[in-house]
């Protein structure tokens, strides 16, 4: 199989860092984010909500899913995960089993490429439907990721601009 494995090169993380914590989310950020699920091109009922463990991606994926829940949205699965693990296998099929219409993630990026990397060589999970907070608008996550693995991946920007992944790049455009 060509999909990189989901156990990346150990030495790998230490050249790109040093990696913060994520931000606190803002109120456009949120905002953003859940009018991309609107405007997405594909109807968005069920959303899997993934998170890194650290208290800011936490918070923001509560006020993500609180906010979804108002708009009569339903949650198919919560999942978190740790920064480091011997597979991540069990998290990605939490992710995806429940067969979501999209997936929201709020994590730092060193464990968002690795357990998307899982989700790409494991599971069904599709990039080009998954919507991130600010903090996986980083190219270091892309690039640790692999080729090709978060292709179509979008976001909002703490100022409420959008971002995307496309042929390897981070790419953004304006906002309101």
């Amino acid at each position: 199989m060509n999909d990189p494995s989901p156990r990346p090169d150990p030495a790998l993380p230490a050249e790109y860092g040093p990696w913060e914590a994520p931000r606190e989310h803002t109120a456009r950020e949120l905002a953003r984010l859940l009018g991309l699920l609107d405007t997405c091109g594909f109807p968005v009922a069920g959303v899997a909500l993934g998170h890194g463990r650290d208290a800011a991606s936490r918070r923001a994926a509560t006020a993500f899913a609180e906010a979804w829940q108002r708009r009569g949205g339903y949650l198919s699965a919560v999942v978190d995960w740790p920064e480091d693990a011997a597979s991540w296998l069990r998290q990605a099929r939490r992710l995806t089993e429940p067969e979501p219409d999209a997936w929201v993630v709020a994590a730092p990026p060193l464990g968002w490429s690795r357990l998307s990397r899982r989700l790409r060589r494991s599971t069904g999970w599709e990039a080009r439907r998954t919507f991130g907070f600010a903090s996986l608008g980083d190219s270091r996550a892309v690039t640790l990721a692999g080729p090709g693995v978060l292709h179509g991946m979008r976001g909002a920007t703490a100022n409420g601009a959008v971002w995307r992944v496309e042929r390897g790049w981070i790419v953004e455009s304006g906002q309101d």
